[in-house]
């Protein structure tokens, strides 16, 4: 294996060298030169580097053309040339020149005055070193000797390492030349590949074979790798790699100034050839970003999605015909971008040009020229839209959005979002809404309009709008308002608008935290059970929320909450209202504890099939693990009112859930379920009519079943078994697959409706190739969820 360091600027060395090559070592022998022959070299105060080589033994040297230097004495050093076709025309200008050490595996630099080379040679095999002091000088006129002397950035030098079986140098046309096995580790990345060529005049290197560029989480392959040192520029030839977005930003910067370290190799070599080209392993699955257009509320015996809109999909493969960056600024030509490890991919994105860059702390901007979303590699529809903004903080998508809101938007709505301040810490958005169904059929949803208000095209009852701030204070405070105008007639903009302002913030640990909520409630909607839709005039108080807690090895879960607010709502109970009441509302304080225990026990649990494409991950993100649970549960609240009410009650849960199938088969290979009975036990009942607990006896039921291929259907409903009464269901057909779904749902109790859309997010180890190859909140037990 051969290891040297070489300065990175244009270099002479006035005295020539002679190499010659014994049985078991290399000997470099500097030959007496007549310094008068060139006596400006006298002068002037030298560079410096230092070259080091570590020769095996003969028999080890592989066998490939001109393996052995020629003598510098019979000038001949043509062999030695690169490839015609590795060199480009550099920049036309290059700003404060920098030094470049490309050193060896002791990872130690004896250059300190910058002035003396140290041609070090040792024998690997007996550890015999012989050492010779050469000036070097620059080949550039006076005129660039003294800029170098007077530029206080030349002090600096940028170290970069390069390993590879063989290496050897023209001196004449100050080209390294490594082969075989060959890695570069500098600043900011690390090259691998099988041939690799250092032009030190021009600062270019130029890789081909199997050629890697790794930074960070950042992987990049092709055929040829031109790439600028200083510069941090370059070009990749039928190039094809993946993009983490978390790290990107950090990946692609260059060395921040005044970062010490920066610029210090690391002993570990990162770019692993082995590692980077083995078969794809560990295919792992994360949230993902979902879309979802239209409102949908908290289903009872349903887990509720974390967040409406949002997420990320972090970890995305890409390949080109041409890949040129330059710093973090990546331009490429027939672009194709997808999130599935697989290939051919399921989901891509295809472009004549495309162009990726951060612009922000936590977004990353692709622009697109004619682009389509190709399906399955074969059918395809256009983007509209050539801009894409991968965000990844807590923000709504800036595009046209449908909706479904029968209760206050008569139906059918479409809308768009505008991010009017958009910072790290703040931002405010406003979403303009067209109700469509109200004003093409405004007796569909009679109240939705109680006020018998104008629909016409242009009305302003026919539009709404929803406005969302939100401030990061600090880590652990945030502050959120938000006001929802069903329609824009202010004549009767009371009843119109719903409004939250909350102030929140997080104790204890920042990644379990306690959530203490203050917060102020206008028209807040809710939904009671076989109570149906309640709104609540006022409220403002505090909530403070605990995180789950798992009680040793148990598998018991334990979670509680407490609030302290005053409320007006409507009753039914004559007694508190006064004796000319104008309205069913009342004024009272209220305090309200409640706490949760659970505990499911696993009864049977299958295998998972293989992730890949043919089997775990032929329609769905994550292989289907085939189980049945038992799940039990004990709910306790207490509810205490200013006029002297009590509301305390204790709710049991016992069910099973399960599924079975692998989802990999054609037909009927998947069937999910969920059975769960509740009763509830109570001493006195809530003057309030939104948290008042009627429904003590429950059955929830779900099924989930694929009927042909990707497409599944299902329902989820809860009936009171008291009275009969169906509480609310939810029906959904789903087309899922590995890297994305689409799923549509409507309740016909709550008159809500959605479109899902999910995009999958991949975490993968290994090489993939090429391509070809809703503001309703449930009240459950009289505590608002």
């Amino acid at each position: 294996m051969t290891l040297f360091w070489l300065p990175l600027i244009p270099v002479t060395i006035p005295q020539p060298v002679t190499v010659n090559a014994p049985q078991h070592y290399l000997i470099a022998q500097a030959v007496p030169n007549d310094k008068s022959q060139n006596p400006s070299l006298l002068d002037v105060n030298p560079a410096s580097g230092v070259v080091e080589f570590y020769y095996d033994l003969p028999q080890a040297i592989p066998n490939l053309p001109n393996s052995v230097p020629p003598l510098s004495n019979e000038g001949d050093a043509s062999l030695l040339k690169p490839d015609q076709n590795s060199r480009v025309t550099p920049p036309n200008t290059v700003s404060n020149e920098e030094k470049a050490v490309i050193f060896g595996l002791n990872q130690a630099t004896t250059v300190q005055n910058n002035k003396i080379a140290k041609i070090i040679v040792t024998a690997k095999q007996t550890g015999e070193t012989k050492e010779w002091e050469v000036p070097l000088v620059t080949q550039s006129s006076s005129t660039i000797r003294k800029t170098l002397q007077n530029d206080p950035t030349t002090d600096e030098v940028t170290e970069i390492e390069l390993i590879s079986d063989y290496q050897e140098f023209d001196e004449q046309q100050k080209v390294i030349t490594a082969r075989g096995n060959v890695t570069m580790r500098f600043t900011n990345g690390v090259i691998t590949a099988d041939r690799l060529q250092v032009n030190l005049t021009e600062k270019l290197a130029v890789a081909d074979g199997n050629v890697i560029l790794t930074r960070g989480q950042q992987v990049l392959r092709g055929d040829r790798f031109e790439y600028y040192l200083v510069q941090d520029s370059g070009v990749v030839f039928n190039a094809n790699g993946e993009v983490y977005q978390p790290s990107a930003q950090e990946d692609f910067a260059t060395t921040l100034p005044g970062d010490a370290s920066a610029g210090a190799a690391s002993f570990q070599v990162l770019g692993d050839r082995l590692t980077a080209n083995q078969p794809l392993q560990r295919i792992t699955t994360n949230e993902g970003y979902q879309f979802v257009y239209g409102s949908r509320p908290n289903i009872i015996g349903q887990k509720p999605l974390r967040s409406i809109s949002g997420g990320s999909v972090n970890r995305l493969r890409y390949q080109a015909d041409r890949l040129e960056f330059e710093g973090g600024v990546w331009n490429a030509t027939d672009m194709r971008i997808t999130n599935d490890p697989f290939s051919p991919p399921e989901l891509e994105i295809r472009a004549k040009t495309a162009s990726f860059r951060n612009i922000e702390p936590l977004v990353d901007e692709l622009t697109l020229s004619d682009s389509r979303v190709v399906f399955d590699d074969r059918f395809s529809v256009p983007t509209f839209q050539n801009r894409q903004l991968f965000d990844r903080r807590n923000r709504r998508p800036n595009a046209y959005t449908i909706g479904y809101d029968g209760r206050d938007r008569g139906g059918l709505f479409i809308q768009r979002n505008f991010s009017l301040i958009d910072t790290p810490r703040v931002s405010f958005q406003l979403n303009p809404q067209y109700l469509i169904q109200r004003v093409i059929s405004p007796d569909s949803f009679p109240e939705s309009n109680p006020n018998n208000e104008d629909t016409g095209i242009f009305a302003p009852s026919s539009f709404g709008l929803l406005a969302d701030l939100d401030i990061a204070i600090a880590r652990r405070t945030d502050f959120q308002g938000i006001a929802s105008f069903s329609s824009l007639n202010l004549d009767n903009i009371a009843d119109n608008v719903r409004s939250k302002l909350r102030f929140r913030q997080r104790i204890g640990d920042i990644n379990n935290p306690y959530l203490l909520n203050v917060e102020y409630n206008y028209r807040e909607r809710l939904f009671n059970g076989s109570l149906g839709f309640q709104t609540v005039e006022q409220s403002y108080g505090a909530i403070i929320i605990s995180p789950t807690y798992f009680l040793g090895n148990t598998g018991i879960t334990l979670s509680y909450q407490g609030s302290l607010q005053n409320i007006n709502a409507d009753t039914d109970r004559l007694d508190l209202l006064p004796t000319n009441y104008t309205d069913l509302t009342i004024n009272l304080t209220r305090f309200q504890s409640a706490v949760t225990v659970g505990k499911g026990f696993l009864l049977w649990a299958g295998l998972p099939l293989e992730p890949t494409p043919q089997a775990g991950l032929r329609f769905t993100s994550t292989p289907v693990v085939p189980y049945i649970q038992l799940i039990t549960g004990v709910t306790g609240v207490a509810g205490f009112y200013s006029n002297g009410d009590s509301q305390l009650t204790l709710t049991t849960s016992v069910g099973l859930i399960g599924q079975f199938g692998h989802f990999s088969r054609t037909y009927f290979d998947y069937t999910g379920f969920n059975i769960i009975y509740s009763k509830g036990f109570y001493n006195e009942l809530s003057p309030f009519l939104f948290d008042r607990f009627v429904d003590d006896s429950v059955l929830t039921l779900g099924i989930t079943q694929q009927i042909v291929g990707p497409l599944r259907i299902g329902f989820q409903t809860s009936y009171n078994l008291d009275t009969g009464q169906e509480i609310t269901t939810d029906y959904f057909i789903e087309w899922s697959r590995r890297t994305y779904s689409l799923l549509i749902r409507y309740n016909p109790v709550l008159e809500l409706g959605s479109i899902n859309l999910r995009i999958s997010d991949f975490n993968w180890v290994g090489n993939p190739g090429y391509f070809e190859d809703s503001g309703i909140r449930p009240v459950i037990d009289g505590v608002r969820r």
